[in-house]
């Protein structure tokens, strides 16, 4: 075989190699987002008194980073008191 010839099989053998590396990466990748959305779908739905506070807590720290201001915050918190809560 010519000098090339080895040079181009060799190549070739490599890039399929990665080629097998990075599909074993993106099927790892697809089992690991299957995963964490079945475990978000299965997991109890918090009730409503818990989901009030966390979105409370959020708005807080939404506040405290300048991101909205007090008044917003509020407002923001008696809407989805009035979906949430019903």
């Amino acid at each position: 075989m010519s000098n090339q010839a080895v040079r181009y099989v060799t190549k070739s053998a490599a890039a399929a190699a990665g080629s097998i590396g990075v599909a074993a990466a993106t099927a790892a990748g697809a089992v690991a987002a299957a995963a964490l959305a079945a475990s978000v779908v299965l997991s109890p739905v918090p009730d409503a008194a818990s989901r009030m506070d966390g979105v409370h807590a959020d708005l807080l720290r939404a506040v405290q980073l300048n991101q909205i201001t007090l008044e917003q915050a509020a407002s923001f918190e008696a809407k989805l008191a009035g979906r949430i809560l019903g």
